[in-house]
């Protein structure tokens, strides 16, 4: 599941849209979670529906049940929408996720309800994989306008991923890297020109 109906207030545009390496954020993101889920579902707004319909992406573009609510309306929405009782969800302006670690995660899901990485005491909880079993605490917590998402991880069966397991994957934890602001997207430019600059390297046989 994709997450794409944020305003862009602080970039000025429709960032799941932005070009990064003549790709969109939106194309980069669902083209990294294709191999590894069954079925791709894009939830946005009602606002943006056409924009992100007419872009010709793989996958289910869904209008956000709860318009205005922020995050934790577009989770409810593509779990209450998704044809498997789990889903993994991501941001769609998360241009470094690593598909390796993605699958380790939806790998340990089995018993739990929730599956969110956590560094020191921060969580992830858009890079996070959910079950149908978190529908009921997130329609109590937006019934009670209670729109942050970290509540649901105490009211479910939760796999916190540490910071070691993180690492094994992604030492430099750029999974988590996401874009807002026009400095965010220059910044994802000079990585991924550093990596196509590396990969040149280890080809070259230098």
């Amino acid at each position: 599941m994709v997450l794409a109906g944020g305003k862009s207030l602080r970039l000025g545009r429709e960032k799941a849209l932005e070009r990064l390496n003549k790709q969109t954020l939106i194309e980069r993101t669902i083209g990294c979670l294709s191999p590894i889920c069954q079925t791709i579902l894009v939830v946005t707004s009602q606002e943006q529906f056409n924009l992100i319909a007419a872009a010709g992406l793989k996958g289910r573009v869904i209008v956000d049940f709860y318009p205005g609510r922020g995050a934790l309306g577009g989770i409810y929405t593509g779990l209450a929408s998704a044809d498997s009782f789990y889903s993994l969800v991501v941001g769609c302006d998360m241009p470094f996720l690593n598909r390796d670690f993605l699958r380790y995660m939806i790998d340990i899901t089995p018993d739990f309800d929730a599956v969110v990485p956590r560094i020191d005491d921060m969580l992830e909880p858009l890079h996070a994989v959910y079950s149908r079993g978190c529908l009921s605490p997130i329609k109590e917590l937006l019934n009670q306008d209670r729109l942050g998402i970290s509540p649901v991880f105490n009211l479910v069966k939760t796999r916190y991923v540490s910071k070691d397991e993180i690492t094994k994957f992604d030492p430099e934890y750029l999974s988590f890297f996401n874009i807002n602001t026009q400095d965010d997207l220059k910044k994802a430019e000079k990585l991924v020109r550093q990596r196509e600059e590396r990969l040149t390297v280890r080809e070259g046989g230098i």
